[in-house]
């Protein structure tokens, strides 16, 4: 073996394997394999060029947004300072605390008017403040702007500030009472002379800060929020004050938010599954601003870009690939169709038909073929038609072997048949079943009036009337003569005498030559009245006779033994008459 027969012999093996030996199947992968290459190569390298630029400029968009919104809210702190110095500086304020403690109707005159000025500058900053306190310096309440004020809580180490003129804010914190977050800023009341007569207490309302936030709020999704020292959320662009209070963000991802340089930081924040955030202090305070998008926003553009990268590689390859397989199939699929048909025919399917496409000598092979599995086709359907007339005929057969001729009903060895497998799964499912012997009343006396042809009128309709009454799970049979029997799965003898009524009703539907035909029904049931066939017959026969014997057109169970009723025709005795000893004597029932 040559050098070059080596290399063949191993490629080729190596292209068996991968079921690459056919000629159709090379060019495809070839095809692919030029078009993928290329594509995925150049795919690759844009999306990289793409999430790098995206991460940049949304370095920048978070960057800004968090510079903007802490300045913002440096002011917004601000100018509650001054709003505070503002109002404690009114004559209004302190000349009126000063006049309070001296009581009588100055005093109350003092109160009220501090009370008015107070009211009139809430009513001013509605937005600003939930609510204006004037507290005494030992902290409690000398006129509020609400009707019914909840007080505020001074800490202790607030008094020394406060008496030295310093203004103190406290942290937020969530108010149960008022179902809110609140903040209490505290601004000193000094006369011109100096004294400490008190504090002007305000309750700051975040509303204003929310829609702040939700001014600089990045992207669709995104938001941003005022958290404190410890990571308490106090207000947000997306969540009511009550959702914020819920929320902390958690002390390792504000230690890595701050030590970030101002790069977003991917984290779960406990709200959405994943987040880029970058976290911006606010000068003067231990607060600090959170702007964050959710991450799979972040990179939607990139995100899309990657989805039509894919799309258009799919969609390459799809052309591509078409293209690649009908040059194949034009090749190589004359002989493939040609493979294919031989094996369906030595499978034994002769309906195979090939197209001749073009000439040549794989042309002419295809018609020789085609006219010989022609001929093993005729073959075929010959043999197959044969073989359905022996079913057909096996099928009627067998129909004759189980149905009565005359009535269309199962035969009585049928019958008894499938009475036997009825007591079988009765007895294994504990089931009741019920059955009905019937006889047709006077059968013999219409037969002699009006003739045989006649009384087979009568068996037909009889066997129409007992289809037409009885359910598709029950087996309506001809037993004998002008007697029939019923068997009723799944019944008792109640649903059996119900039965019986009902087939007794179709019946009188039913006009024949001599008028009105009736039955007669004796009923038994499983297992009450016997768990064999002999039994429960031998019961429905005692109770059909039953029924002859007391006047016919009745319906009997087999557990009814009460005496025969008096036949209407029989003349009553006269009034006072003596009664006559009855003689009896056996008869049989009357067909």
């Amino acid at each position: 073996m040559t050098l070059a027969n080596s290399w063949e012999h191993k490629i080729g093996q190596a292209l068996s394997a991968l079921r690459l030996d056919s000629i159709k199947n090379k060019i495809l992968v070839l095809a692919l394999l030029a078009t993928l290459i290329p594509t995925v190569t150049t795919a690759v390298f844009s999306y990289a060029q793409n999430k790098r630029a995206l991460t940049e400029k949304l370095n920048e968009e978070l960057q800004s947004v968090g510079t903007q919104t802490a300045r913002e809210m440096d002011l917004w702190i601000k100018e509650r300072f001054f709003d505070a110095r503002v109002f404690t500086g009114s004559f209004e304020v302190y000349d009126n605390l000063a006049s309070i403690p001296q009581g009588g109707a100055g005093g109350r005159v003092a109160r009220s008017r501090l009370n008015d000025y107070i009211n009139a500058v809430h009513q001013r900053y509605t937005d600003s403040y939930a609510e204006l306190l004037v507290l005494n310096p030992d902290g409690s309440v000398v006129t509020s702007s609400a009707d019914s004020s909840l007080g505020v809580t001074i800490p202790d180490n607030w008094d020394a500030s406060l008496r030295a003129g310093t203004a103190m804010l406290g942290e937020p914190y969530w108010d149960d009472a008022q179902q809110d977050i609140v903040a209490v800023l505290a601004e000193p009341i000094n006369p011109p002379d100096g004294r400490y007569l008190g504090m002007l207490a305000m309750r700051l309302d975040f509303a204003t800060v929310e829609a702040l936030l939700q001014r600089f709020a990045p992207g669709s999704s995104g938001r941003a929020f005022l958290v404190t020292g410890e990571g308490v959320v106090v207000a947000s662009s997306q969540m009511t004050a009550s959702e914020g209070a819920a929320v902390t963000l958690d002390h390792a991802i504000r230690e890595t938010l701050r030590a970030s340089n101002d790069a977003p930081v991917e984290y779960d924040d406990g709200i959405d599954t994943a987040v880029l955030g970058t976290m911006e202090a606010i000068p003067g305070s231990d607060w600090a601003v959170v702007a964050e998008v959710p991450r799979d926003e972040a990179y939607a553009p990139v995100a899309r870009l990657r989805n039509v990268t894919l799309l258009l590689v799919f969609s390459l390859l799809v052309i591509v690939g078409l293209i690649a397989y009908a040059l194949g199939v034009f090749i190589v699929r004359p002989l493939d169709r040609l493979a294919t048909g031989v094996g369906e025919v030595a499978a034994g399917d002769f309906s195979v038909d090939l197209p001749v496409s073009g000439g040549g000598e794989v042309g002419y092979l295809t018609q020789v073929f085609n006219n010989m599995v022609g001929q093993l086709r005729s073959g075929r359907e010959a043999l197959d038609q044969a073989a359905e007339e022996l079913r057909e005929q096996n099928r009627e057969l067998e129909r004759l072997s189980i149905t009565d001729g005359l009535t269309q009903l199962t035969n009585r060895r049928w019958a008894m048949q499938e009475f036997e497998n009825e007591i079988e799964r009765a007895r294994r499912l504990e089931h009741p079943f019920a059955l009905l012997m019937l006889d047709v009343d006077h059968f013999k006396k219409f037969n002699d009036t009006y003739g045989h042809l006649e009384g087979d009128a009568v068996l037909q309709g009889v066997g129409t009337a007992l289809k037409d009454a009885t359910r598709g799970i029950d087996t309506p049979a001809r037993y004998g003569g002008e007697e029939f029997m019923i068997l009723l799965p799944e019944c008792d003898q109640g649903g059996a005498l119900e039965a019986a009524r009902r087939i007794q009703s179709r019946l009188a539907q039913e006009t024949f030559k001599g008028g009105k035909i009736t039955m007669s029904v004796g009923v038994s049931a499983y297992p009450e009245h016997g768990t064999d066939t002999s039994a429960l017959i031998a019961a429905a026969d005692a109770a059909l006779y039953r029924a002859k014997k007391r006047g016919r057109d009745r319906i009997v169970a087999a557990g009814d033994t009460a005496a025969p009723a008096t036949s209407g025709k029989r003349k009553t005795a006269k009034k006072g008459a003596t009664k006559r000893k009855a003689t009896t004597k056996k008869q049989s029932p009357k067909k």
